[in-house]
């Protein structure tokens, strides 16, 4: 006998004859549940992916790949400047300080963060120039740049005034009894209105000059809270991260951007896992297809079994012939299912022909990135499935004895 026969005979075990068409349906059945899980897979993995990458690019672009600070303060000199440029991979430095501040706009009154930058240097680090869509990144003369959920809140357009209130701002000899004094604040005009895409950065982030910004806070003009970091390769953020805190030293503390948004990170690694397993469910569930297309292909195939064992094939062998029949079926399924989930998610992601309400989302169209690394992980994990759904069925083909096999046919 050639040595390819089991696989003759497994393939041949698939396309049965015109009297043995349910074993066929079956067959074509249990690949259609194959491909159809692993297509659902690749396509859910994709858009969470894209989520994840478009999250990472609205938390870098409004901050940074890290951040510099320290308890006391960090002083913006040249030197200090000079030290960050000079470790591998990065690219430009901004200093920044954050202060809090009420904002007031006739009667409506909010919290806010306060971020003071310098705005060339903000633009090399961030994409906040990029995010900008009413007015300009103006922060001379009294300038303030806030986000698009906090103008459509306090009814602000480019060009009204607002007041920032700090606890620097309040002079506590002048007041009085409650509701018999009013602060006023310091007084800026709004030059330009800014949508991330982050409704906690849209609603509770407000730009002034770090001069602004340190009037606000009520601290001296040569310390801000820190320095942002940009770098080529966001892959490298650990290692800067190294080479930065040996170079500064003890007193300095490097924040990766990971480390500022770690409890967010994991619970989307967390939920993109959990996908992982409840979809690769309707795999197994296809799988378990598998297993009684072939427990009934043994029950039908009996004689064959018998008359295959009188000639002189082994176990293995006819155990063989039922694992490749498996084998086959989860190899075809899998197949075209990972040209079906690679198919639409690069539909998906050239004609963007699925909305979604951007109020909720703030993003129209799903983001979909497929990533070789999990489309392997599928591939590979449905091919296993299959393989351990044939082990049953091909162990007890493969217990048959030839005289039980051929007596009743």
């Amino acid at each position: 006998m050639p040595l390819n026969w089991q696989i003759k005979v497994s393939l041949r075990y698939i396309v049965s004859k015109h009297k043995e068409r349910f074993i066929s349906a079956i067959s074509c059945i249990s690949i259609l549940g194959v491909a159809v899980g692993v297509a659902a897979l690749i396509i859910v993995i994709a858009v969470m992916s894209g989520f994840d990458e478009d999250l990472k690019s609205k938390i870098i672009g409004t901050y940074s790949h890290l951040e510099i600070v320290s308890d006391y303060g960090v002083n913006p000199s040249a030197p200090f400047t000079n030290k960050i440029l000079e470790v591998k991979n990065v690219k430009a430095v901004s200093y920044f300080l954050n202060t809090q501040a009420l904002i007031r706009h006739n009667d409506g009154v909010t919290g806010v963060i306060v971020k003071g930058v310098d705005p060339l240097d903000e633009v090399k680090i961030g994409r906040l120039g990029d995010y900008m869509k009413k007015g300009h990144l103006d922060l001379s003369g009294g300038g303030i740049v806030i986000g698009s959920e906090l103008a459509d809140k306090l009814d602000l357009k480019v060009g009204d005034p607002v007041s920032l209130i700090s606890p620097s701002s309040v002079d506590v000899r002048k007041m009085g009894f409650p509701g018999t004094f009013k602060v006023d604040g310091r007084s800026y005009k709004v030059a330009g209105i800014f949508t991330s895409g982050m409704y906690d950065y849209d609603m509770n982030l407000a730009y002034v000059s770090i001069p602004e910004a340190q009037r606000l806070a009520g601290i001296a003009a040569d310390i801000v809270s820190g320095a942002a970091v940009k770098i080529d390769n966001s892959d490298e953020v650990d290692s800067v991260k190294r080479a930065l805190q040996i170079s500064l030293g003890p007193q300095y503390d490097v924040r990766t951007w990971v480390d500022m948004n770690r409890n967010l990170l994991s619970a989307l690694k967390l939920e993109k896992t959990v996908m992982f397993i409840i979809l690769t469910l309707i795999v197994m569930v296809a799988c378990f297809n598998i297993a009684s297309t072939l427990i009934m292909t043994v029950l039908e195939k009996t004689k064959d079994i018998g008359i295959l064992k009188t000639i002189g094939a082994t176990n293995f062998n006819i155990m063989a012939v039922f694992a490749l029949q498996g084998v086959f079926i989860g190899t075809i399924g899998t197949s075209l299912g990972t040209a079906l989930g690679v198919g639409m998610c690069y539909l998906l992601k050239t004609y963007k022909f699925i909305t979604l309400p951007k109020e909720i989302y703030y993003i129209d169209k799903l983001p979909v990135r497929l990533e070789q690394g999990d489309i392997r992980l599928i591939i590979i994990s449905s091919i296993l499935i299959s393989i351990a759904a044939t082990i049953y069925p091909a162990y007890k083909a493969s217990k048959l004895e030839p005289v039980e096999a051929l007596r009743y046919e």
